[in-house]
């Protein structure tokens, strides 16, 4: 009998420890996360691309929300909208000066907040032929990090039309604290590069050649 008994506990306790871990992989598979909509007017010409929120961001609600992530001081460097300001009167500034924030995934599984994490094959993208039909003005995309760059050309680009293909493009260092071989300079005189286009919308003028004189974008001459 003690023999039946200790056979049964045996089988017992193993079904015991496979249930244990089966529940200890399905918690480590990651769930997916859904990105937020784009913070955009219809005016934007710049549009900065991100990967996918990580935890942190999805917690709050909002973009960039990781203390250490380098993108709100360099908006604030660059358009005033910076840290020390409240959420929504950063992107406020930022949508008067015609940037839009989004990402390159719609949704996907991710294990943490890094790129890295990304398992490729549950990605969804946004809907950028959407986007960019009702955005008819943006001209200038910043790839916030080689992920973003990478994830945009192999799912984004093949499903656009030509005209939003023809979109310049540039890859930005990842502001995320992942990227810590750069250093904030560095980081900040390569996203200068938005500015530009970004200051060329708020005013278009164009210089007469006697200079005395310039067309501003409602074709009124003005002296």
């Amino acid at each position: 009998m003690r023999k039946k008994g200790s056979r049964r506990r045996r089988i017992r306790d193993g079904h015991e420890a496979a249930s244990r871990r089966g529940a200890g992989a399905r918690s480590r598979i990651p769930a997916a996360c859904a990105g937020f909509a784009p913070l955009a007017s219809t005016a934007a010409t710049v549009l900065i691309l991100g990967t996918l929120p990580g935890r942190t961001s999805l917690a709050r609600g909002e973009y960039y929300a990781q203390p250490r992530n380098a993108f709100w001081p360099i908006m604030g460097d660059l358009f005033g909208a910076g840290p020390d300001l409240p959420y929504a009167e950063r992107t406020s500034r930022l949508i008067e000066r015609r940037i839009a924030v989004w990402d390159v995934c719609a949704s996907a599984k991710r294990a943490g907040s890094l790129d890295s994490k990304i398992a490729i094959g549950s990605i969804l993208p946004n809907d950028f032929n959407g986007f960019f039909a009702s955005h008819p003005h943006i001209e200038f995309i910043g790839l916030n990090g080689a992920m973003a760059e990478s994830l945009y050309h192999r799912f984004v680009s093949p499903r656009l039309g030509a005209n939003a293909r023809e979109i310049a493009k540039i890859r930005l260092p990842s502001t995320s604290p992942a990227n810590a071989s750069a250093a904030y300079a560095a980081k900040l005189t390569a996203w200068s590069a938005i500015r530009r286009p970004a200051a060329a919308a708020i005013a278009p003028i164009l210089v007469m050649r006697d200079d005395t004189a310039f067309i501003s974008s409602s074709g009124k001459k003005c002296r």
